[in-house]
């Protein structure tokens, strides 16, 4: 059941997504008023958190079973001897499942209030604690060591350093204030920690900072199936395209055993750097990061380059990654997205410059892309709407068939879509 509003967008994004949602081969199949349901329900489910948090085993390190009872002990403590089971995804070995609780709907809201930007209140969603920087108006007489409820200000309203705010805001949960209102809007920059310590959270999700960071990777479920789709084998050289911040290189490298190479590149530099400290925190030496930009990675010279740095030569790589940037409109949980119709669609010519899948775990591509049924058996669609909302408590945990907590944490995750390309012959 939902406890949130659908997603709030600009009335010409809506209509724009509608339109390519409700395409004539998907009204054709489906009829208009199923259509037009499906698509209401995925707006609904956009705005809420996924059923499960996804984490990567990193495999070059450790055994999964071994990280598996680690984090095991490490949810214990966090949710103060509660049991919450970690499903290991049968279909990908490396990917360890842990349901979300949540709504909880009894949470008593406390007169001391704060109000977080829609980022941060997003990131709350998923386990984090509010960070010093994401807080945008606290009470007047709030100091440290209160209980606070806290709210996402979902449509960016709420003036920085407001000491009330009546405008559209969100509630997730209590927690207890670990600075006073005036050390939070004392104007240091230097203020960059804990804010508010999440103690109610209205979804309990666990919380990933500095937890098991050799270990584990936090990671959509998608996007670790990407990898796999890959299929990297060990000495091989592969080219991760617009790579920051390394989730998906590392588990390249992961995958490949650290044997072979590895070519990772991004032009923002400082996102570079995370490739290159994610790389080192999970002990990967295989990876060579670059600040370059994928779409003259292409040399077109015939002149051979010695040194390996970009560009490179065609048919230098066995296997190639992209994962071209995009709107991130599909990322879970996103209550407002204040873009423009020319920002959404601004994606597609770079994507379009930058240019039997297995394993199965979405469904197929959706109809209307102008591809035929076995082309469109080829893609990977994660399409959270075909879903309910639902709520989860602990008592119906116990209750639930793995195979189904496995079958809803394949469905109900962000929206993406994976595509593989075969070369078949030079030309």
């Amino acid at each position: 059941m939902s406890i949130f509003p659908k997603i709030s967008l600009r009335l010409e994004v809506e209509k724009y997504l509608k339109e390519g949602f409700m395409n004539k081969e998907v009204v054709s199949a489906l009829g208009k008023q199923e259509a037009e349901r499906r698509f209401e329900t995925l707006l609904n489910h956009l705005s809420h958190p996924p059923s499960f948090t996804t984490v990567r085993v990193n495999t070059h390190l450790a055994s999964v079973q071994h990280v598996k009872n680690l984090l095991l002990d490490e949810l214990r403590k966090q949710f103060n001897g509660l049991s919450v089971p970690i499903l290991q995804h049968p279909d990908l070995q490396d990917v360890l499942l842990i349901p979300i609780i949540g709504p909880r709907r009894n949470i008593k809201k406390q007169q001391c209030e704060a109000v977080v930007g829609a980022q941060c209140g997003n990131a709350v969603l998923r386990g984090a604690h509010v960070y010093v920087p994401g807080i945008v108006s606290a009470s007047k007489f709030m100091k440290a060591g209160d209980v606070i409820s806290v709210y996402s200000d979902i449509k960016g309203k709420c003036k920085k350093g407001a000491k009330e705010f009546d405008g559209t805001k969100v509630f997730l949960g209590n927690g207890i204030s670990e600075l006073s209102r005036k050390e939070i809007f004392n104007g240091l920059p230097e203020l960059k920690g804990i804010g508010i310590r999440m103690t109610e959270p209205i979804y309990l999700s666990p919380s990933f900072d500095n937890v098991l960071p050799n270990y584990l990777f936090l990671q959509n479920l998608p996007s670790a199936v990407v990898t796999h789709v890959l299929d990297p084998q060990p000495g091989e050289k592969i080219l991760d395209l617009c790579a920051a911040p390394g989730g998906k290189t590392t588990h390249i490298a992961a995958l490949m055993r650290d044997q072979g190479e590895v070519i990772a590149l991004d032009k923002i530099s400082n996102k570079v750097e995370k490739i290159k400290q994610n790389a080192l925190l999970l002990g990967l030496n295989s990876i060579k990061a670059f600040c370059f930009d994928g779409t003259k990675a292409l040399k077109l010279d015939m002149v051979k380059d010695a040194e390996g740095k970009p560009p490179f030569l065609r048919e230098s790589f066995d296997r190639i990654l992209l994962d071209a940037p995009c709107s991130g409109m599909g990322q879970r949980p996103n209550m407002a997205c204040s873009w423009t119709l020319k920002e959404v669609t601004s994606y597609q010519p770079l994507q379009r410059k930058l240019f039997t899948v297995e394993p199965q775990i979405g469904g197929e591509g959706m109809m209307g892309a102008g591809l035929s049924s076995e082309q469109l058996k080829q893609l990977q669609r994660f399409d959270p709407s075909v879903v309910p909302v639902r709520d989860t408590d602990i008592a119906s945990l116990g209750d639930a068939r793995i195979e189904d907590m496995i079958w809803l944490a394949n469905k109900d995750c962000i929206g993406f879509f994976i595509a593989k390309f075969i070369k078949c012959k030079s030309t």
